[in-house]
């Protein structure tokens, strides 16, 4: 969640002749996975996504049993995501001044140790906030590395399809990872579980050093003046700046809905999430795979609108089969987010290319835990089914309100034009 911008055109434009062909991209599921370095890194991505999934789970029930305060358990699984804006204020700069392969292994590792030192027996719940924090920080750098690689590996014309398969798998591993990880925790204990999760973390880090040796993308040291510098360049540019609060806010707004699945129906609420995951899944196909490539720009706003719309019903209480339905639909529109990156990457050079990444998803995950706490404070005042209505409502002014304020400042130009060949 990046300037020849200016000359970007309206999506009701006929003219495509810069934009790719009118069929599906030619590449398949399959090409991604025999492209060299493609497979360590999703396999590496693969065990971080688990373990995190695992440790977050285990965390969170590991403080309520100590604390029996749903908010400090709370704080405790998002605590990394909310730290993140600290990482991308402050480190960011070495996501492209770094060498990939060993930032990553480190970081694996990192986690690992960090999420070992979560099971020490008598641990007090303020250093478990301290080591959340330190994970969180840490995290804040590896959006950036991983994505950049990824750009890296595939080129920008395969990012997009590359970076549907992760969304994809990200989907499913949380599926799987709190499933059996709900499991482990009852069946074993938290601590047992922070364990295991350490030892993803491990397997993560083996899968990182079967990647090539890259040197960084960007000569120099990093620092917090680089970050800033990079930060500054990136948040100059309208379009960039339109296109980050797309990616950042009403994804957001939305992933609030979700976080209040459990206190809107306790007995649902993994049937709620599991068809989220369906539907974010079917987006990430249809954007990814299926769609002509000459569309695609054109569904950034419709599928923005669709991501939060269906949510408008729940003050209504509809059945569970109905409400099912509606969060699978809502979930499609998550694909926004691929065709948001794609013109993200599009806008930027390739200098800046992992931290520009880097800032997308240190954002857009602060954002998502600063919505579950603002979702969850609206259900505490109201009710959760009025507080998701609530959520809806405000990403869809934010999507209408950006667009708007889109077109006032460059009339020939949308949210989400067709890609041009751009660079600061």
């Amino acid at each position: 969640m990046p300037d020849k911008t200016d000359d970007t055109r309206s999506p009701a434009s006929d003219d495509t002749s810069d934009v790719a062909s009118d069929a599906p991209s030619r590449k398949g599921y399959g090409d991604l996975f025999r492209t060299p370095e493609f497979t360590p890194l999703f396999l590496s991505s693969s065990a971080g996504i688990a373990a995190q999934t695992v440790s977050g789970l285990a965390l969170g029930t590991l403080v309520y049993r100590a604390t029996d305060s749903p908010l400090l358990s709370a704080v405790s699984m998002f605590g990394p995501s909310l730290a993140q804006v600290l990482g991308a204020t402050f480190f960011l700069s070495g996501a492209d001044r770094l060498p990939p392969r060993a930032t990553l292994t480190g970081m694996s590792l990192a986690f690992a140790a960090a999420t070992a030192a979560l099971a020490l027996p008598g641990l007090p719940v303020w250093a478990m906030f301290a080591v959340v924090l330190a994970q969180g920080l840490i995290a804040s750098l590896g959006g950036g590395v991983r994505w950049g690689l990824l750009n890296e590996i595939l080129s920008k014309d395969g990012y997009l399809l590359g970076r549907s398969v992760f969304n994809m798998m990200n989907g499913v591993m949380q599926i799987a990872g709190y499933a059996i990880g709900g499991v482990l925790v009852t069946l074993l204990s938290p601590r047992t579980c922070l364990l295991l999760a350490a030892g993803l973390y491990v397997v993560s880090a083996g899968f990182t050093r079967l990647l090539t040796r890259r040197a960084p993308r960007t000569a120099g040291r990093p620092s917090v003046a680089a970050t800033w510098r990079a930060n500054a360049l990136l948040w100059s540019s309208r379009p960039r700046r339109h296109v980050y609060l797309a990616l950042w806010v009403p994804n957001g707004l939305v992933v609030g809905c979700e976080s209040l699945y459990v206190s809107y129906d306790p007995r649902a609420a993994g049937t709620l999430f599991a068809c989220a995951a369906l539907g974010m899944l079917a987006g990430d196909v249809t954007i990814g795979r299926l769609l002509p490539a000459r569309y695609r720009p054109r569904l950034g706003i419709p599928l923005l609108l669709l991501l939060a719309t269906p949510y408008l019903a729940f003050f209504l209480h509809p059945p569970l089969p109905l409400a099912a339905v509606l969060v699978a639909l809502a979930s499609v529109g998550f694909g926004a987010s691929l065709v948001q990156q794609e013109r993200l990457v599009a806008l930027t050079p390739d200098e800046l290319s992992g931290h520009a990444l880097g800032l997308h998803s240190a954002g857009m995950l602060t954002l998502q835990g600063v919505s579950a706490a603002l979702a969850g404070t609206t259900a505490q005042l109201t009710s959760p089914a009025t507080a998701m209505t609530a959520m809806s409502v405000a990403s869809l002014a934010t999507t209408l309100t950006l667009t708007a304020l889109s077109r006032r400042h460059t009339p020939d130009d949308s949210l989400f034009p067709p890609r041009t060949a751009g660079a600061v």
